[in-house]
């Protein structure tokens, strides 16, 4: 079974600063055609990661938002600063995902083209060997054995 991705932070390894630690992945027809449609704002650290995509238009959206379009590599190969609503940006076609984020996101990490970004899960490293202990019966005191 394919694993489902909730949210991921964006972080700009380039730049040593983080864009956002509650961003939706968009990565269905649904979700990608949904995107922020019906949101009346992003709140702050938020955003939604559009994959694969590599253009957006704002047509029906009630406020400007940033855009950041990257490769495969998640190198940043493109850049919109306060797309309005009712608007399109043009295909860029070395892009293999775009984050849209809240306004002045852009402007406040500091991003440029040709930044490295890291996108991840935001969630503590599991520890197999601990999980197994975890899956296992508690075994000592207090516990009786049934005897033949």
């Amino acid at each position: 079974m394919a694993e489902k991705r909730s949210g991921v932070y964006v972080y700009n390894q380039s730049k040593e600063t983080f864009l956002a630690f509650r961003v939706k992945v968009a990565d269905s027809v649904l979700s990608r055609m949904v995107g922020l449609l019906g949101k009346r704002k992003l709140e702050p650290e938020s955003g939604v990661w559009i994959v694969p995509c590599n253009f957006i238009h704002t047509i029906g959206m009630l406020f400007s938002i940033d855009v950041v379009l990257l490769d495969k590599e998640f190198k940043v190969v493109g850049l919109h600063e306060l797309v309005r609503p009712f608007s399109f940006t043009p295909p860029n076609f070395r892009a293999e995902s775009v984050i849209e984020l809240p306004p002045h996101s852009i402007f406040k990490s500091g991003t440029v083209v040709g930044d490295q970004f890291v996108i991840e899960r935001y969630e503590a490293n599991r520890n197999p060997m601990l999980e197994s202990l975890l899956d296992k019966p508690p075994v000592g005191r207090g516990t009786t054995a049934a005897h033949p």
